[in-house]
């Protein structure tokens, strides 16, 4: 964020809550960080409780959260915390963006991953999750997601809607599959 923020790219100017402040929780990184940290009046710390609030969050409008996942089902739940059943990561204050960028005037919540895993062995699209992973963001919280393969909105969509659109984000080489999935499940 330094070498942006640096470059005039990050800048603050269009934010309604806080305006030309860069405001952050944690600060790790480098010594060139802390110096740039040190004493610049542009550079707010506040306690987690008060950036990761999911109703001081859309005080800004047309906030934008971009958050990452590993794996998402067909009814459009999101896993960012588990692999094989085994804790990977912490939440790191995914759900309360996503809720707090789509109700920003304006906003929405992104979230994205890569279609496939083990080098292209194994689909991050799943018909349903295995017993014991954590479920991140629910299905009805899912706002946009995105692969390499396209990018789609499901809010507001019905359950064969959604089942369609996730299926239209995995790999090619899945895609027969995960619909006769979605018909065994009596999704489509």
């Amino acid at each position: 964020m330094v070498d942006l923020i640096e470059m005039g790219v990050v800048t603050g100017r269009k934010k309604t809550l806080h305006p030309m402040k860069n405001v952050f929780t944690i600060a790790l990184g480098t010594k060139r960080t802390y110096e740039f940290i040190d004493e610049n009046l542009s550079m707010e710390s506040y306690p987690v409780s008060y950036t990761n609030d999911p109703a001081v969050i859309p005080q800004n409008d047309n906030m934008v959260s971009i958050n990452s996942v590993l794996e998402v089902d067909l009814l459009g739940q999101c896993n960012a915390e588990s692999l094989a059943g085994s804790q990977f990561s912490g939440t790191g204050g995914q759900l309360d963006f996503v809720r707090g960028a789509f109700n920003s005037q304006g906003g929405k919540s992104i979230l994205a991953f890569y279609s496939t895993a083990r080098n292209g062995e194994a689909s991050r699209v799943v018909p349903r999750f295995e017993i014991g992973t954590v479920v991140t963001t629910p299905r009805m919280d899912t706002h946009y997601v995105v692969t390499e393969y396209g990018v789609v909105n499901l809010k507001g969509k019905s359950t064969r809607e959604r089942a369609l659109d996730i299926i239209s984000l995995a790999h090619p080489k899945f895609r027969d599959d995960l619909l006769r999935e979605a018909e065994n499940m009596y999704l489509i």
